[in-house]
């Protein structure tokens, strides 16, 4: 890792190889989280599980996967970055493999819902945030976008290939897949990914060299985690992006990212064939999220959540009129829907780094996760329990298409004053 280092000094920051191998580690919990959305009707139909089951295990890992966020978080302060993603991706491997032996009910749950939940929890957004303001003072915005987007790249990567098996051999080979390549990024997490820049002789990108090095907190994560809660909730901004993000999450995992392509099914549309729909908007994604990262150093970010949640919903309310168009219709959802996808990510960071610090804000950032997280679990339990009492997905698309309208107006509330609150020492 230091010879690493040294030859990249130079060259360019090791920044952002940090930021490389972050981006891995996330494509591949982008892609064990997508992991689900494939397997819905083949587990309905060979072990004749309702929807409404399957869903409730889906929105149990995306309810863990928020509440993960802070706790994290606050681990990787105490216990040290790399020892808490590690950890998390062993777990993550072991339990996507054992989970190819599942025969009953209570087994989905307490795999998917409980244990994948609290592993993808550490190695997700809050992962990205901390490793973005560990190594970057400047151009944090473009480093979260190019962390964002790798769950667009885990859709583009995973989706088709994982459609695709699933269609020819079943699902068991397709968790064997995905754990397979969280065991591959363990490694490379363990030799290219420091615990911060001094550990090898540098500063964060753009940091001065008389900044005085932060002191690492020396109390209970749990602690820690709580504490920031207690401090942030005092604040109405917390609440305004917990609120947001809460849309958010309703929006994007919890409804299109489980639902989509057995949506699909209903309209007689392949899996295959959503699952190229979902990989085409990871595309638009990819160039959207990255924008948003570049367009959040320079621009409010609140007027561009506006138009993020703004133009996000008008596309939901539009998908289910899609599907009456025989060439246009998906197509043009896939790209609007696409470019705004995860977009809103780079500048909720932003806001939340400018309204409590730096130094906070990741945990705070954890719980605001929590937030899009709780949202996802009610978007994929909700969506399932409508579909199942109506027979479409009609009504759930137009909920999160008005949230969506909702959260556009609220989010120009968030920052309006410029005081901070004063960080503690944990």
């Amino acid at each position: 890792m230091q010879a690493l280092a040294n030859w990249a000094r130079g060259r360019f920051h090791y920044g952002w190889i940090a930021i490389a191998v972050t981006f891995l580690v996330m494509l591949v919990t982008a892609g064990t989280r997508a992991t689900p959305s494939v397997m819905m009707v083949p587990l309905e139909q060979e072990l004749g599980w309702s929807r409404a089951t399957i869903s409730l295990a889906l929105s149990i890992n995306l309810a863990l996967f928020g509440l993960m966020g802070p706790f994290a978080a606050a681990a990787m302060l105490r216990f040290g970055l790399r020892r808490t993603v590690l950890t998390a991706l062993t777990v993550l491997a072991g339990a996507v493999a054992l989970s190819s032996r599942m025969q009953s009910t209570w087994q989905l749950q307490l795999i998917w819902g409980l244990v994948v939940g609290c592993a993808t929890g550490a190695t997700a957004m809050t992962l990205g945030a901390s490793v973005v303001n560990r190594w970057f003072v400047e151009r944090r915005g473009l480093a979260m976008g190019l962390l964002t987007a790798s769950s667009a790249t885990g859709q583009l990567v995973f989706l088709p290939l994982l459609a695709a098996i699933t269609e020819q051999q079943g699902w068991r080979p397709v968790v064997l897949l995905v754990a397979a390549a969280a065991a591959v990024v363990i490694p490379l997490v363990a030799w290219l990914l420091p615990e911060r820049p001094g550990a090898v002789g540098l500063r964060a990108y753009g940091e001065a060299d008389d900044a005085p090095a932060a002191a690492p907190p020396t109390g209970n994560p749990i602690t820690i985690a709580f504490s920031a809660l207690a401090r942030a909730s005092k604040s109405r901004d917390f609440w305004l992006l917990f609120f947001s993000f809460f849309v958010c999450g309703a929006s994007t995992n919890g409804y299109i990212g489980t639902h989509f392509i057995a949506m699909c099914g209903d309209y007689g549309i392949t899996p295959v064939r959503g699952a190229g729909i979902l990989a085409a908007m990871g595309v638009f994604d990819l160039a959207g999220t990255t924008l948003s990262g570049w367009l959040s150093d320079r621009y409010n970010a609140r007027v561009l959540l506006f138009w993020y949640y703004g133009l996000r919903g008008l596309a939901l309310i539009y998908l289910p009129y899609a599907f009456g168009f025989d060439f246009f219709g998906l197509p043009l959802f896939a790209l609007f829907y696409g470019l705004d996808w995860v977009a809103t990510v780079p500048p909720t960071v932003r806001l939340t780094n400018d309204r409590f610090g730096s130094r906070e804000a990741p945990v705070i950032f954890g719980w605001i996760v929590a937030g899009h997280q709780l949202g996802a679990a009610f978007a994929a339990l909700g969506a399932g329990l409508l579909r199942n009492s109506l027979g479409s997905y009609t009504a759930a698309t137009m909920i999160s298409g008005g949230l969506c309208l909702v959260s556009a107006i609220v989010v120009l509330r968030i920052n309006r004053r410029t005081a901070t609150l004063t960080p503690a020492v944990a």
